[in-house]
């Protein structure tokens, strides 16, 4: 591990920290992203009214996109999972890509998803709704992420990689200050 590694380390952590503590601004940029395709498609299907930031009139309902319903935590899990994963640049920025393209796409169809079954009655909608919400999103970034592993050949395993780098490093030196 060379000097360009460690700064690269130092900063791919560096990141993960500011943008776990910036979470809200995560969620800042994904609601509009998340609530006018939304609003757009059902406005489309059966004429939407967007009513403030995240509020939907449809069909004689409201619909509020949620903190929960953008899902910013599962995108910062996907980005974290990916900045303390060993891997080179390109690797790295097309895995991001990937990652945060597909769960897009993904959300948007469990959103919609979640309104055809709020139209067919709130009992289903419920029993929707649980089982997305205990068991859908949390699949899709588990999914997500090893298909990118699969896609992009990514043999190194979270922190457990960097830990192996340093120690290696560590090892490497001490040697040679043995050696003299």
């Amino acid at each position: 591990m060379n000097t360009k590694e460690i700064l690269g380390l130092i900063i791919r952590y560096l990141i993960a920290i500011i943008l776990g503590l910036g979470i809200g601004l995560i969620y800042k940029i994904l609601t509009p992203l998340t609530v006018y395709p939304i609003y757009f498609i059902l406005k489309e299907l059966n004429g939407a009214v967007l009513i403030g930031e995240s509020r939907i009139f449809w069909r004689g309902v409201f619909l509020d996109i949620v903190p929960a319903c953008v899902a910013g935590s599962a995108y910062y899990l996907l980005l974290l999972l990916n900045l303390i994963t060993p891997m080179k640049l390109s690797n790295r920025l097309m895995n991001i890509i990937f990652l945060i393209i597909s769960f897009f796409i993904i959300n948007l169809i469990r959103i919609f998803i979640l309104i055809y079954f709020y139209s067919l009655g709130i009992r289903y909608f419920d029993l929707a709704h649980k089982f997305m919400w205990y068991f859908g999103s949390t699949a899709a970034v588990i999914i997500l992420w090893f298909i990118g592993i699969w896609i992009f050949q990514i043999k190194n395993i979270p922190i457990y990689g960097d830990i192996k780098n340093i120690l290696k490093l560590k090892s490497e030196n001490a040697t040679r200050i043995y050696k003299g």
